[in-house]
């Protein structure tokens, strides 16, 4: 096979960037035949630059497309923002090396939680309650870190603006409809407040 020209073809991160969705969707999309796909001579795929855009002008952006993207940018923002030494919330003063790697693993768990709960067609209240168990886990950390009520209730809050000022991004970078944007920060909401409350909670239970 001939070298493909770059302006023409695209590759399957490039293309599934275009499309919003994940490499691995993509990947299974045209190798069960759906998207058409040209295999180089090194065995890569490329993707026809007008098929992929034909494919993104008429397929609306599914579940899976939002909570990948939104993920993406929410995890970069939270950890660009923690990283700048002159934007580091105050809260932060309270936790040495390892308190924070506790507070990582959990704000991991966090979006775990959240990206299951957009992807969810009906109520699921055992993610909700996996949202509770985080929050009581945020309530125990920042107590063994010596931090007070409010301290803790910014650190949630802190990461709760961060998936939000994600998800506020989304319609102007994505091909994302008034429906799907207003459901996700719905679902944002809804899990960040179920955190909220177990660390206030956590709180009234130790005094």
């Amino acid at each position: 096979m001939t070298e493909l020209p770059d302006n023409q073809y695209l590759s399957l991160s490039a293309a599934s960037k275009l499309l919003g969705v994940h490499s691995t969707t993509l990947r299974r999309w045209a190798d069960s035949g759906s998207v058409p796909v040209y295999i180089t001579p090194g065995g890569h795929r490329r993707f026809a630059r007008s098929d992929i855009e034909a494919l993104a002008a008429r397929r609306p952006l599914s579940n899976f497309a939002i909570g990948s993207t939104w993920a993406t940018k929410a995890l970069a923002q939270t950890r660009s923002d923690l990283a700048a030494p002159s934007n580091r919330p105050a809260w932060m003063a309270h936790l040495g090396d390892e308190d924070r790697e506790g507070w990582r693993r959990i704000g991991q768990q966090l979006m775990g939680i959240v990206l299951r709960y957009l992807h969810s067609t009906v109520e699921d209240h055992s993610l909700l309650a996996e949202a509770r168990n985080v929050g009581t886990n945020y309530a125990i950390l920042a107590q063994r870190a010596g931090m007070p009520l409010t301290a803790a209730l910014q650190a949630a809050l802190f990461f709760r603006d961060s998936l939000v000022d994600a998800a506020m991004d989304m319609p102007g970078e994505t091909r994302m409809r008034p429906d799907e944007s207003a459901l996700l920060l719905r679902r944002i909401s809804k899990v960040a407040n179920e955190v909220h409350l177990a660390v206030a909670a956590g709180y009234e239970e130790a005094s």
